[in-house]
């Protein structure tokens, strides 16, 4: 009996013990399979071994200025820049192995010790988690989840990691995962080293470093911005671990425990950085080129916020001070007088105005989305409330108490400029500030749509000397124009001064201008404007030749390159090249350029134009700012001097400037303190003036526009005789501007020669002929252009 049942309980156990193996082999086998099933992209795809090869981390692009090393900003969905192995403090690599991977140099990717204490202390001993498996984890995205996903999950960490351990050496599994790791939003070493302590992750000391490796475990817990104590502990544990892994030695880690944190943090801001504004601008044309570029590694086009691209911009840092410096200057007293100026009923009847701002404000949107009714959110909006407002001192900020509604009000009330200087010769953009500060208004008006005033009239007398056959001793105006003003019940006149083709440009004497236009016809000043760049909408009417069409600064520029550039008409550029994240040139940039006027033709527009500093509306610029230098220039002003624009250059540079309010109705109403000379052309001043102390730039504050041979006998170009017909005329004896005519002023003048010299055949207004004896004229310039007229012109 007692050996039936000793042999039954054998018997018992063996069928256990197959049991057991049999549940073993199965569970292997359904290991294999799981793992099989991974590696084949079952329970989704895997990373290939070229991608692999060529991970893809998001890296923010980088702009730099034109010196090719200067960062201006960067554009990114994570702010991450990668750097080399050699460019990571050692400190960094040890206390990184000391902590998270004490036998990363000996195991192949998967740490068979680690995970066997984490299945035994069920992950309260440490995590089984290699460096590699932790960069695997990274690359796939993969986050929390149920235990069976986690489970798979951990399958498809091990065959990457293993892949990983096969294609990359050790040293670049260590810089891979430096780069994509983040401490909160500091993505990669390199942006944590900048923004914690302000250096380079190659400088980062022992003690640095053991805090940002430890931040890794907790960036939250242990940020030391916020957690300084539990940061404290955690570094001090990361050099106790570097102690065990004898990196350091117990009397130099209890040394570096008694530092204090000595963190410099300073967060990113991309409001900040050189150029924010064009940096703005110029992201929008990176995205559409992203658009239509593909990288040929991937097929896939370019993705600006995550590709790493490097952009080399034309910005010089140092005009892009000068130029910012010169709008802080020059706005805050422009401020001044307006505020001064400022009726208090100068929002009666715009109410419609301060209404639509405050439904497009955050505010109005936030209450709507919370239930509260109009009526709710309007009284709301005339509660004082604590804010932070825009200011002009050195914070660019102050704290006060203001309703929201006064609130808008009051930056509706700041006046705005745009400013932008550029090579006129290569196209090279130097300098842009769209605005007074990009912190607070982020609308750009270098690239806006604004009244130019009179500084169209140069396009126009560039068309009355090219195909009028005119002069500059040419004698033009000399009669009143009257306006058929469609908006109020009687006409409009402009006063019939006149003089020579020089003294008018000079003194921006209307009705000259008028006269001009009787000549040309507005359909092909509209045209020759749109040949040289401009492409904004040009109504084909007689008052653009005061500047009545609205058109951007940057237009105006590319138009005037063909003064100081012989002619030849230069789109301006914002980019010399783009490399990809390996330094591989995808594209290099030139400007395009074409002849438009002959050389000679734009050396008399240069000397006319002079004559506007040296006779005329800009006279400030030399008695009143010192600048001597050759230049042409014109002013801008539009009605009630809701726009002041001046426009000028030398052989070397071209600069322009706007300044007004984002909303017409406001606007100076004071003649003295207003038009372009006032409110536009001391920022170009005070701009030259800093570029022209700076030697290392290069401006020659005496560079002479070369005169072409063809004029070296003619006696009108000698500087006594020109200085002589610039200043023949009548009539006009201050240096501001007379505006441009209102909207109603797009009829045709009462008086032109006829209603088809403007384009405007369906006239009803009584035609009156020009008085011959005050100008050169007619000229039988008024038949409608011929098609491709100035492609075919010859130059000469």
């Amino acid at each position: 009996m007692k050996n039936q049942n000793k042999k039954q309980k054998n018997t018992g156990i063996k069928a256990s013990v197959k049991i057991l193996w049999a549940m073993v082999w199965a569970g292997f086998a359904f290991f294999i399979l799981l793992f099989t099933a991974a590696y084949f992209g079952l329970f989704g795809k895997l990373p290939s071994l070229q991608q692999l090869e060529n991970p893809q981390a998001n890296l923010a692009s980088e702009i730099y200025a034109n010196d090719g090393t200067t960062i201006m900003g960067k554009v990114y969905t994570e702010n991450r820049v990668s750097v080399d192995y050699k460019d990571i403090s050692r400190h960094v690599i040890d206390a990184l192995v000391s902590t998270e991977d004490i036998r990363f140099y000996s195991h192949s990717g998967i740490d068979a010790i680690a995970v066997g204490r984490a299945i035994k202390g069920l992950g309260t001993n440490g995590g089984g988690s290699t460096i590699t498996q932790q960069l695997a984890k990274n690359i796939l995205g993969q986050g929390s989840g149920s235990v069976i996903r986690r489970g798979i999950d951990k399958l498809k960490e091990w065959i990457v990691a293993l892949k990983l351990e096969r294609n990359f050496t050790k040293q670049e599994i260590i810089a891979l995962y430096l780069n994509r790791v983040s401490w909160l939003n500091a993505f990669g070493i390199a942006n944590a080293s900048r923004i914690y302590f302000q250096k380079e992750p190659s400088q980062l000391t022992t003690d640095e470093a053991a805090l940002l490796v430890g931040m890794l475990r907790g960036p939250g817990q242990y940020d030391p911005v916020r957690h300084p104590q539990a940061a404290l502990d955690r570094r001090n544990l990361v050099l106790d671990r570097m102690v065990t892994n004898n990196i350091l030695s117990e009397a130099e880690a209890a040394t570096l425990e008694k530092k204090p944190l000595n963190i410099k943090y300073k967060r990113v801001n991309e409001s900040l950085g050189i150029a924010p504004y064009f940096r703005s601008v110029l992201s929008k044309k990176l995205i559409e080129w992203c658009h239509t570029h593909k990288d040929p590694k991937t097929g896939n086009n370019y993705d600006l916020f995550r590709d790493g691209l490097r952009i080399y911009t034309t910005i010089d840092p140092k005009m892009q001070m000068y130029a910012e410096e010169a709008v802080a200057k020059h706005m805050a007293k422009m401020q001044v007088t307006f505020d001064r100026q400022l009726s208090k009923n100068v929002w009666k009847n715009h109410e419609d105005i301060l209404n639509r701002a405050m439904k497009e404000s955050e505010r109005w949107k936030a209450m709507k989305d919370d239930g509260a009714t109009d009526t709710e959110i309007k009284k709301s909006f005339l509660k004082p409330v604590s804010m932070k407002v825009f200011a002009w001192n050195s914070r660019h900020e102050t704290d006060t108490v203001m309703s929201p509604a006064d609130s808008i009000k009051y930056f509706k009330q700041m006046m705005q400029t745009g400013f932008c200087a550029m090579d006129p010769v290569t196209g090279e953009i130097k300098a842009w500030v769209g605005g007074i500060d990009f912190k607070w208004f982020k609308y750009d008006h270098v690239t806006t749509n604004r009244q130019v005033g009179s500084t169209f009239k140069p396009i126009l007398y560039t068309l009355a000397i090219t195909d009028a056959g005119l002069t500059p001793e040419s004698m033009i105006g000399g009669q009143t124009i009257t306006l058929a003003n469609k908006t109020i019940a009687a006409d409009k006149s402009i006063a019939g001064t006149g003089g020579t083709m020089a003294y008018c440009l000079a003194k921006s004497i209307n009705s000259a201008a008028y006269d001009l236009m009787s000549r040309i016809g507005p359909k092909k000043t509209a045209e020759f404007a749109h040949l040289c760049g401009i492409k904004s909408n040009i109504p084909i009417v007689p008052s653009i030749a005061l500047g009545s069409a609205d058109i951007q600064l940057i237009e105006m520029m590319r138009a005037y390159t063909m003064f100081p550039n012989r002619g030849f008409n230069t789109e301006p550029i914002y980019l010399t090249k783009i490399e990809d994240r390996h330094g591989n040139v995808l594209q290099t940039f030139q400007p395009e350029t074409k002849q438009v006027i002959s050389e000679v033709d734009a050396y008399t527009m240069y000397r006319m134009m002079q004559g506007v500093v040296d006779y005329g509306t800009a006279g400030s610029m030399r008695w009143k700012y010192g600048i001597q230098s050759p230049m042409g220039a014109k002013t801008g002003t539009t009605n009630d001097n809701t726009d002041g624009w001046f426009m000028g250059y030398t052989p070397q540079i071209l600069a322009g400037a706007w300044v007004g309010c984002d909303d017409p109705f406001l606007h100076l109403p004071r003649y003295g303190t207003a038009g372009g000379s006032a409110m536009a052309l001391p920022e170009w001043a005070y701009f030259m003036q800093k570029v022209y102390a700076d030697k290392s730039l290069g401006i020659d504050p005496k560079a002479e526009f070369e005169k072409p041979a063809e004029l070296n006998n003619d006696p009108i170009y000698a500087d006594q005789n020109f200085a002589a017909i610039a200043q023949k005329g009548q009539g006009i004896d201050s240096t501001e501007e007379q505006g441009n005519g209102d909207a109603g002023d797009y009829g045709a003048p009462v008086n032109a020669a006829s209603p088809s010299d403007f384009g405007q055949e369906d006239s009803k207004n009584t035609i009156k002929p020009l008085k011959e004896k005050k100008v050169i004229g007619p000229v039988n310039i008024f038949a409608e252009p011929k098609k491709d007229l100035y492609k075919k012109r010859e130059i000469k």
